[in-house]
C-alpha cells in the first residue's frame, strides 16, 4: 500500500515544551491516522526526528509497503539522505532507530516548504496548546520511554478530522521498574532532610 506522510515537529522555547506531528493520507488525500505527539521537553531537531519515528511506526501498523515523506525540515530530510553528516549524538541515535524502522519500506523523501506542510504544523500546535498528546487513528503501541499525560477535553477538529486525547495500550516488551538502590547510611543526603 502506497501513502503520503506529511511530517512535523516543533518546539516552544527551543529546548521547551514541544510536539512531534504526523499526518499519512492515502493517494487519493483521504486521512488514514493523524497524531499530535506532546513532548514535555525536546529541541525543534528532536521534535522533527520523532515526528518521522513515529510515523514509520504507524505506517507499518496501517501496513504501508511504499511511503511519500514530505517534511519542512531540511536538515533532517539531509542528514536522512546522508548529504549532511550527523554530529549531535542524540540525534545520531535516533537516526540510527529510524534507519531499523525504515528497513522494511520503500522510501521517498523530500524537503518541502513550510507553507505545503500545514496540517501536521497545526497538529503539532494543538499538541502544545493542549499539553497532551491527540490524534485521529493514533499509534497503538508506542515505547514505555514515551510519556503519558492525563486526557483533556475532547472535541477538537484538526485538518477536518476530529482528534481525541490518545490513549495507548501498554507495551508488551516493558520492563519492570527499577527499584531505587537503598541509601548508604554512611554517606549523608545532600538534598534531603538530614
Amino acid at each position: 500500500m502506497q501513502v503520503k506522510i506529511n511530517i512535523d515537529g516543533g518546539s516552544r522555547g527551543n529546548p521547551g515544551p514541544g510536539a512531534a506531528a504526523y499526518v499519512i493520507c492515502s493517494l487519493d488525500g483521504t486521512i488514514l491516522a493523524q497524531e499530535g505527539h506532546f513532548m514535555p521537553h525536546c529541541t525543534n531537531n528532536q521534535a522533527e526526528y520523532t515526528a518521522l519515528k513515529l510515523a514509520l511506526i504507524k505506517a507499518k501498523e496501517l501496513g504501508a509497503t511504499e511511503l511519500f515523506i514530505q517534511s519542512d525540515s531540511q536538515l533532517l530530510v539531509k542528514q536522512y539522505l546522508g548529504e549532511y553528516k550527523i554530529k549531535n549524538p542524540d540525534l545520531a541515535a535516533r537516526m540510527a532507530f529510524i534507519r531499523c524502522l525504515a528497513a522494511g519500506f520503500t522510501i521517498h523523501i523530500e524537503h518541502v516548504l513550510r507553507h505545503l506542510n500545514k496540517a501536521p504544523d497545526a497538529l503539532a500546535n494543538k499538541a502544545m496548546d493542549a499539553k497532551q498528546s491527540i490524534g485521529f487513528n493514533p499509534i497503538v503501541h508506542l515505547p514505555a520511554e514515551e510519556s503519558q499525560l492525563p486526557p483533556a477535553a475532547s472535541g477538537n477538529i484538526v485538518n477536518g478530522v476530529e482528534v481525541k486525547p490518545v490513549a495507548r495500550a501498554q507495551s508488551p516488551q516493558t520492563k519492570p521498574a527499577k527499584k531505587a538502590a537503598p541509601k548508604n547510611p554512611l554517606q549523608p543526603d545532600l538534598f534531603g532532610d538530614l
